[in-house]
């Protein structure tokens, strides 16, 4: 090796042990979720006590600080052979400050900060600030659209400083066997547990995260806002701790095999909607952002449950 060489990579080495440092240090944490879910649609033979006319599913969603959101709000005709429910894109960002060096105390929201999505090599979405440090794009309303194996930045615009974290080629949609029923819906007896079994990652990867979210249907055919069952961090310090703990955190997460409790179908005759994402983390890219601030990224799929005695 040439002396020129071996003082370039010296120099290069000791760039990236300066990064590092600066972001084991940092006090700004950004924590940024995108979901997608497919179109979908439900047979009338799935929906328990309903015989036709208009459903609806109303706006449902994980809570706004750092969770995972699913979202719908349209009546639908069942006269015409089906419910269907449109795709959705829906990000969040929350960002904030750290309080104290460890992860035992919730960061502290920083509002008016100028957030954006990029798509790298595509298009920029500026994202609304819902106050509290919380800034939410809805696809729908702006235009944008999932792509699998696509990496996408956020970019945060505060005082005058930028920050920035990315997540790269992120997962396609899971097939889920146990899903996808002839009938369109999963037939399960009220108040068992459910197990489903996720496929096999290509070799020598591993599964990406998943996570489990279960929504009640009432009578009327609107959509519970809280689910029945989640195992989904909902608060930005969650969120850290998940990242920050790639071996034991995410361990649930990466089962093959997928139980959802029996309490979640705790109802007879009644409707429930499976909400499952695989997800790909992701984290900062300027050395200003804190270490452990967490990027995830998925799409879902759906599936409909139907339960009786």
């Amino acid at each position: 090796m040439t002396p020129l060489l071996a003082s370039a990579l010296a120099l290069l080495a000791g760039c990236d042990l300066q990064k590092t440092a600066n972001q084991l240090s940092a006090r700004s944490v950004v924590v940024a979720t995108v979901l997608a879910t497919p179109p979908v649609t439900i047979k009338p033979a799935a929906i328990a006590g309903l015989d036709g006319g208009l459903f609806a599913l109303d706006a449902g969603t994980f809570p706004l600080d750092g969770g995972l959101p699913f979202d719908a709000g349209l009546p639908i005709d069942l006269r015409d052979g089906g419910l269907g429910l449109p795709a959705q894109n829906v990000v969040l960002v929350f960002f904030g400050q750290r309080q104290g060096d460890g992860l035992d105390v919730a960061p502290q929201g920083v509002p008016g900060a100028q957030v954006t999505l990029q798509q790298v090599n595509g298009p920029a979405f500026p994202l609304v600030d819902q106050g509290g440090g919380n800034y939410l794009l809805s696809g729908d309303d702006a235009g944008f659209r999932y792509a699998s194996s696509a990496s996408y930045q956020f970019k945060v615009v505060a005082q005058n400083e930028t920050y920035v974290a990315e997540v790269n080629q992120v997962p396609s949609e899971e097939r889920i066997a146990a899903f996808e029923q002839p009938s369109g819906f999963i037939d399960q007896v009220a108040g068992q547990p459910l197990t489903f079994i996720r496929p096999e990652p290509p070799q020598g990867q591993k599964l990406n995260l998943g996570f489990v979210n279960v929504f009640p249907i009432d009578a009327s055919g609107r959509q519970g806002v809280m689910p029945t069952y989640t195992n989904v961090p909902v608060t930005p310090l969650q969120f850290l701790k998940l990242v920050g703990d790639a071996v034991g955190a995410q361990t649930e997460y990466r089962a093959q095999s997928v139980t959802i409790p029996g309490s979640a179908f705790s109802e007879r005759d009644r409707n429930y909607i499976i909400v499952f994402q695989s997800a790909k983390t992701g984290g900062p890219r300027s050395d200003n952002l804190f270490t452990g601030s967490a990027v995830i990224a998925g799409t879902a799929v759906v599936a409909v449950v139907k339960t009786r005695p």
